[in-house]
């Protein structure tokens, strides 16, 4: 299983499976952040969107995420003030230029992004900049790896674990996970040749039963990872449970923001009342996520679920496996 949604667009992309032996199946796993971040969640960031005097600064891929009712891209249509941003410091911009409106980011993803917005939100404290705040919707990469091995609907001999999360947390961050169950596991990076690698890294250690720690990336990921970025996410993030799309709660596997950046948290600030959720009928997407099925198992694939109608997040997200495999699978 590769756990990282890019891992997913580039196997696709370069037609990896299409070289694999028959003997060698490869999963998408819960890797997609936007994929796996709650209904609540999304239907919190609509709710935000009505809120007077606001600004929501969100990546792209989470506008046309479709929550109970609605989604940040109607809403936009219907005259809310939500905009695009490329980085978390375009929102503290906005902050700093629109003084008497509330900037709220939607803090959607995983070890990668969190501190580099972890830095936005020091910023802003540092700044006294009151009007710029944070919805963590953050997710842990170690702990999700735990409730895949818990289900036992999940049949997976390897995993190939992401580049760019690894590069933050380091290969020992894996440690007690891979002690615990002594699986193979292997990081790469994302070139065709990486991924390769990958996989017969894996396929020796299952052939040899002899499963290891591997890392494939070693020009990028280090055993310890990125110290300095680690101390930044660690001071404004504390660990807390997270509900995961498919998953459902993990314990510890979620960031919130620490008391001491709570003028910061828009959880604290705004008083959300969020409708109950009703399930897509027919959407597989939390199956998908788990590799129990594969999106052409779903009824509504290809037909009323498209990249220009999408029902679930799956189908949404660049990085979803749905899209993947309706841009590039024959």
């Amino acid at each position: 299983m590769e756990v990282c949604g890019t891992h997913t667009m580039s196997i696709f992309r370069h037609g990896i499976r299409s070289v694999l032996p028959s003997n060698i199946t490869l999963l998408s796993g819960p890797g997609c952040p936007v994929c796996v971040t709650s209904q609540n969640d999304i239907d919190s960031f609509v709710e935000l969107s009505k809120e007077k005097d606001a600004i929501i600064a969100t990546f792209g891929d989470l506008m046309r995420v479709p929550g109970s009712r609605s989604s940040l891209q109607k809403e936009h249509a219907l005259g809310r003030d939500i905009r695009k941003v490329y980085s978390p410091s375009d929102a503290i911009e906005l902050a700093r230029e629109n003084p008497d409106k509330k900037i709220i980011f939607p803090g959607v993803g995983f070890e990668t992004n969190a501190p580099t917005i972890a830095m936005c939100i020091k910023m802003a404290a540092q700044n006294n900049l009151h009007n710029f705040y944070v919805w963590s919707a953050h997710k842990l990469v170690p702990p999700a790896l735990e409730a895949l091995m818990a289900n036992t609907d999940v049949a997976v001999d390897g995993f190939i674990l992401p580049g760019h999360v690894s590069a933050i947390i380091g290969v020992n961050a894996y440690r007690p996970f891979f002690e615990r169950y002594r699986i193979p596991c292997a990081v790469t990076g994302f070139e065709p040749v990486d991924i390769l690698k990958g996989i017969l890294n894996l396929v020796k250690q299952i052939e040899n039963n002899e499963p290891s720690l591997g890392n494939e990336y070693k020009r990028v990921v280090t055993s310890d990872g990125n110290e300095k970025a680690m101390e930044i996410m660690n001071d404004v993030f504390q660990v807390g449970n997270a509900y995961w799309r498919g998953l459902g709660v993990i314990e510890n596997s979620g960031l919130e923001i620490r008391e001491k950046y709570k003028s910061q948290n828009a959880v604290k600030h705004f008083n959300i009342s969020v409708p109950e959720y009703k399930t897509k009928t027919g959407c597989i997407c939390g199956e998908i996520l788990t590799g129990t099925k594969i999106p052409p198992d779903c009824p509504l694939f290809k037909d009323s679920c498209t990249p220009a109608e999408p029902v679930g997040p799956c189908m949404v997200s660049t990085e979803g496996t749905c899209a993947a495999y309706y841009r590039f699978h024959r």
